[in-house]
């Protein structure tokens, strides 16, 4: 197992790496739509749904990887209400490429975030 870094992206908040790879497959951890030069919360759920998104390009191309390698997504919102701006945003990201995916409403996020992203990417 190799574990994967980048200051590209927030730092883990907690005792977890930023993602691992293990045979051929890439797993972040959840990223929150934290900005990674102040460590604060993007304000608006439009706006953490573009940076968590952003983090995890970033923790991709550690990898030397990009979103097409993904092939599956675990989303978590604070507000199931906010699903279809959710997806508005999420598809300008993916575009033609449709990795399958989880979407969950949570009670609550690490920092109060509205959402948090995470994926399985293959090389």
């Amino acid at each position: 197992m190799e574990i994967l870094h980048t200051d590209k992206a927030p730092a883990a908040i907690g005792p977890y790496s930023q993602a691992v790879e293990v045979g051929g497959f890439i797993f972040t951890s959840g990223q929150l739509g934290l900005i990674p030069d102040t460590g604060a919360l993007a304000h608006s759920m439009a706006a953490q749904t573009v940076q968590a998104l952003e983090n995890v390009i970033s923790v991709l191309k550690a990898a030397s990887l990009t979103l097409d390698n993904v092939v599956k997504t675990t989303c978590y919102l604070k507000n199931m209400e906010d699903f279809s701006l959710f997806n508005e945003i999420y598809a300008q990201y993916f575009k033609d490429h449709k990795p399958a995916r989880s979407c969950f409403a949570v009670a609550r996020l690490p920092k109060d975030a509205l959402v948090e992203i995470e994926v399985i990417a293959a090389r």
